[in-house]
């Protein structure tokens, strides 16, 4: 139960650290990034404009990611509660237990 947590986090978030670092290449290289069109931008040698400009556009998946990811929190805050309260637990019974 306690690993689903960070697969929840770690969809809701990853259109975000997508843009960021689309961000950061494109700034550490002085190129200029935006959701207008495609800018070149040479990476080591390599045109990595569209690379990046499809990296930033993936911003706008976050209108689905962060809803649905606030959600699906929600939803295991309850069960987590749910579990706790009722003294269910994910580990085996003790050896013995009958």
């Amino acid at each position: 139960m306690a690993a689903l947590l960070p697969v929840i986090i770690g969809i809701a978030v990853a259109p975000m650290i997508s843009v960021m670092v689309a961000g950061s290449i494109a700034k550490a290289n002085g190129c200029v990034l935006h959701e207008g069109f495609v800018n070149p931008c040479v990476v080591d040698g390599k045109d990595m404009g569209e690379t990046l400009y499809a990296m930033g556009m993936m911003g706008w998946l976050m209108i689905a990611t962060i809803p649905a990811g606030i959600i699906a929190l929600i939803v295991w805050l309850i069960v987590a509660t749910i579990m706790l309260v009722t003294g269910r637990r994910s580990a085996p019974p003790a050896a013995g237990a009958s």
